[in-house]
């Protein structure tokens, strides 16, 4: 190959790149236009006092890489679920009642070859036994920090009988509900409704005002990808703190963090498929297999936008109503 032609080669590779560049970075700068204007919406909703808009139209929140994630999990399935997840197993109801078998079966759960974990809940009525099989997963990793964002984008199912969760509890030892519950993501009895909580005390008349919770109706839930987040930021004594839970980008309910729960830097990631029980009112699904699907999940240093959005998100965002 003569001189030139190589010149020639090296200049024209030059060019590809540049344009892939170029190109990558128009995508990026319409990206982050695009969520300005959902934020800004979102604060001209907040001023006008009605409930915070969901966009359910933008794409699914996984095709953007997170900034400075801490912990990002990688779905292989070449590795067992047990290397990032505890699989809590068994049927004694779980306190809520509940039907299902939670196994560590990897027809219950498993990692995909395009990189999903996916929690499987099977119903098979005409089985002697086990009719009600599922999978409840706890992460190893914990949240670590004194402030973060949690963010995962989900596919979740969405039938009478079946409660799939996203949610934190304390390490275990714990004494639950006096050192706290999160509830980033749950539906029921496919309500197409998230219900974002926070319990620190027990359901009686002199705990009546430890629980808050808000209900957003998320159209489609079980046909689409919803991204789902909560950010927290706390003292360095892990006294007190404020939290702020997200869909799609748009904060929807905020609470202080009580004192005396658990520091939110010892806490873990649940995953998990429910069947029956008190939330579904004794409603039992149908014979079927209903999929719980986790596109990513992962640890951010800060939530979309920083922590200045975060602060600002706060004093928009409506409190959690008492249960």
């Amino acid at each position: 190959m003569s001189f030139q032609h190589h010149l020639d080669g090296l200049l024209n590779k030059g060019k590809a790149k540049f344009k892939e560049f170029n190109d990558q970075r128009q995508q990026q700068q319409q990206q982050q236009q695009h969520q300005q204007h959902q934020y800004q919406h979102h604060q001209q909703h907040s001023h006008s006092g009605g409930p915070p808009p969901i966009p359910y139209g933008t794409k699914p929140g996984y095709s953007q890489q997170p900034a400075r994630a801490y912990w990002q999990p990688t779905f292989n399935p070449q590795i067992p679920v047990s290397h990032l997840f505890t699989q809590e197993t068994g049927a004694h109801g779980w306190g809520n009642n509940e039907s299902q078998n939670y196994t560590a079966d990897h027809q219950n759960c498993f990692f995909t070859p395009d990189g999903k974990l996916v929690i499987r809940a099977i119903v098979q009525t005409s089985a002697p036994e086990n009719k009600y099989t599922s999978a409840r997963l706890v992460s190893h990793q914990k949240l670590d920090r004194q402030r973060g964002c949690l963010t995962a984008v989900l596919t979740a199912p969405c039938a009478g009988g079946i409660w799939p969760a996203f949610w934190l509890l304390p390490s275990k030892p714990f004494t639950w509900p006096t050192d706290g519950e999160v509830d980033i993501f749950e539906s029921w009895n496919g309500d197409n409704v998230n219900h974002s909580c926070l319990h620190w005390g027990h359901f009686n008349g002199e705990d009546w005002n430890k629980h808050r919770v808000v209900d957003t109706p998320i159209p489609n839930l079980a046909s689409r990808a919803v991204t789902m987040a909560f950010a927290w930021d706390q003292p360095e004594d892990g006294q007190g703190g404020r939290g702020v839970w997200y869909i799609d980008g748009v904060p929807v309910m905020k609470a202080d963090i009580p004192a005396g729960t658990r520091r939110m830097s010892d806490w873990n990631i649940i995953l998990n498929v429910a069947m029956g029980g008190n939330v579904c009112g004794g409603t039992l699904p149908s014979d079927g297999i209903y999929d719980f699907v986790v596109h990513r999940l992962n640890l951010e240093e800060e939530p979309i936008g920083g922590w200045s959005r975060f602060h600002e998100d706060w004093t928009r965002t409506k409190e959690g109503k008492t249960m």
